[in-house]
């Protein structure tokens, strides 16, 4: 009966990943059926973490954390959990040997969330985006090249280039919730009650920089693994773009989104793309 509880775990997982991101859900479909679930599985661990510490205000939030990490613990040791999302996790964590340091830095900046809420110096801002963004890619990377070792080294920069260029665009598309409600400013040097164009145009250059860095790795993964990256990668790219082409003041009003409809053109670009090679 373990592989029923396991299968309801893995949809759980799954059910999250859609609920939660349906750019993400649909990045992850146009993965090859056989890191599909596991790709679930990680975002589903690592969506729960993030809901705890940003969401979850009217509950004691260090003691939900504490417990979800020992949770984490446990399951991690004794290869299951009845908490569904974290033996799902536990599963893919096994599978391909995702290296525990991965985890450990995960929930080292999930926890800084909790109190900390400015970030003052490069030092910290690139420690937050590497423990929050950075490994998160680099345990979707172990999981793309199938636990092969020399291919993570070979690849593992261009993925937390990614990793720090999907977080960096979402600082600044979620710059006034983050600001109004959770009151956290992640960009040093920076004054978020009078973001300038300047500022907006400097963040935008470091991120494209990222994203620069990152396509020579996309277009070197597995071919299971690249439509559903590069697809990740254009829609991110695009909201970039509308972020660059929207007033500064704009931004601190209001959600920049990318219409359905544009995420389903790109999508069909992908794939055109793909099939020619151009990738």
């Amino acid at each position: 009966m373990k592989a029923l509880f396991d299968k309801i775990s893995y949809d759980c997982s799954k059910l999250v990943t859609k609920n939660y991101s349906t750019s993400f859900a649909l990045a992850t479909k146009m993965l090859g059926t056989s890191i599909r679930s596991d790709i679930y599985n990680i975002y589903g661990f690592v969506r729960f973490a993030d809901e705890i510490v940003d969401s979850f205000h009217e509950y004691p939030t260090e003691e939900l954390f504490n417990d979800f990490e020992k949770s984490l613990a446990t399951a991690l040791t004794h290869k299951i959990s009845l908490n569904p999302i974290l033996n799902s996790f536990q599963h893919t964590y096994h599978k391909y040997g995702l290296p525990h340091h991965l985890v450990e830095s995960f929930m080292k900046s999930m926890r800084m969330d909790l109190t900390k809420t400015k970030y003052s110096t490069d030092k910290e801002y690139k420690d937050y985006i590497y423990g929050s963004a950075d490994v998160v890619g680099l345990m979707c990377l172990m999981v793309f090249v199938k636990g092969d070792k020399d291919e993570y080294e070979r690849l593992k920069d261009s993925a937390m280039s990614l990793g720090s260029a999907f977080q960096k665009v979402n600082f600044l598309r979620d710059l006034k919730s983050d600001f109004e409600e959770l009151h956290r400013s992640y960009f040093p040097n920076t004054n978020l009650n009078e973001l300038d164009e300047d500022s907006k145009k400097r963040i935008i250059n470091e991120i494209k920089e990222d994203f620069q860095k990152s396509l020579k790795g996309i277009q070197q993964l597995p071919r299971e693994a690249k439509f559903g990256v590069y697809t990740a990668y254009k829609y991110y790219y695009r909201l970039l773009m509308k972020l660059e082409n929207t007033p500064s003041t704009l931004i601190r009003q209001t959600r920049i989104r990318v219409p359905d409809y544009q995420k389903f053109g790109l999508l069909a670009r992908s794939y055109v793309k793909l099939k020619l090679n151009l990738v």
